[in-house]
């Protein structure tokens, strides 16, 4: 099952059941007005929503065109956001471009920070950063929506609370983060709004591409219409969804509509570093890990940070070459102050 959420003028929009071939639509008003609202009584909506969407499949029921420009992130504001790195190679990449030792305790022990929630971005609304030289950066992710969840939940319990899997861009303004690390006290400033793709999807839409806890499908990064990355989200995933949200949930409830996102997307390449794309490699899913080798193999970087007028896009394909949940595509544009 596939479900969107399109902008009605409402803060939270309203809740639609998407064809798998994402053309169509249905309303499902009836069943939930909002996604939020079906993840609140999850067990109650699931019944409808799965009759609706195989209604929209066999053209049983009234549909409209979906058109992706028209949704908003499939929650375009939650109750909580987490971000994880569960690529630790992408962790490693870093710290060993400061020439700093990694901690043992990476592998084993979860990086996470709690994002900004109370408001998304559209999977097309533009990226608007006042400037530059703040640094920014996409990063292309794979994340999961939950139900609720206990404090102390093991992983294997964990997995089982995944109801919904979607695709993040979370945008990281690399010139802020040294500082505000440096206090000690994790970001703030250096993460404004993510976007998520226009469509969140049950696991079993994924098929044997979904093993409970990662999807086995390439990140499709494309930056100013050339390919950057296509790193595999199952590969080299050192914490799956269930750890993470076992780590979240460690001292914590975690309440249903709870976003817990992977990380970048990073693949190591023969036990070394990624390459390029046009290296042979699977190329990145953000501009700072090519910058991080750069640093690593000739001292400096030479990849620039995107500029206004930049394009990102982000999808992800099954294995018969469909788009799973839709693009996010956002383009970069200066952000011109609060209104008058």
């Amino acid at each position: 099952m596939k479900l969107a959420t399109l902008k009605d003028g409402t803060r939270d929009g309203r809740l639609v059941v998407v064809s798998r071939d994402l053309a169509r639509c249905a309303d499902a008003g009836q069943i939930a007005r909002t996604l939020q609202a079906a993840l609140d009584d999850w067990n109650v909506a699931l019944p409808g929503l799965a009759v609706l969407a195989n209604a929209v499949e066999e053209d049983t029921v009234p549909t409209q065109p979906f058109v992706e420009r028209d949704a908003a992130s499939p929650l375009p504001r939650a109750f909580q956001w987490i971000d994880g790195s569960a690529y630790v190679n992408h962790v490693e990449l870093v710290r060993k471009a400061r020439n700093a030792e990694m901690p043992e305790s990476f592998w084993t022990d979860p990086l996470m920070y709690q994002g900004c929630s109370d408001s998304f971005l559209g999977p097309h609304e533009p990226i608007s950063i006042a400037e530059e030289s703040f640094g920014i950066d996409m990063e292309a992710e794979v994340a999961v929506v939950l139900d609720d969840v206990p404090m102390g939940v093991t992983p294997e319990q964990a997995r089982k609370a995944i109801r919904l899997v979607m695709l993040v861009n979370d945008v990281s303004l690399r010139g802020l983060i040294p500082a505000e690390l440096a206090k000690g006290f994790g970001f703030l400033q250096s993460k404004p709004a993510s976007a998520f793709s226009p469509v969140a999807v049950t696991p079993d839409e994924l098929g044997d591409a979904w093993d409970g806890g990662k999807v086995h499908l390439p990140l499709l990064v494309t930056l100013n219409g050339t390919p950057f990355g296509r790193a595999n989200a199952g590969v080299d995933m050192t914490f799956d969804f269930g750890d993470l949200i076992s780590h979240a949930a460690k001292t914590r409830n975690l309440v249903a509509g709870t976003i817990i996102g992977s990380g970048t997307v990073s693949n190591k390449l023969d036990g070394g570093p990624g390459k390029a794309i046009e290296q042979g490699g699977d190329g990145y899913s953000c501009i700072a890990e090519i910058r991080m080798i750069e640093t690593i193999e000739s001292g400096s970087p030479k990849t620039v940070f995107m500029k206004f007028g930049d394009r990102v896009h982000i999808e992800m394909k099954d294995r018969d070459g469909h788009s799973v949940f839709g693009t996010i595509d956002q383009t970069v544009t200066k952000y011109k102050g609060p209104p008058a």
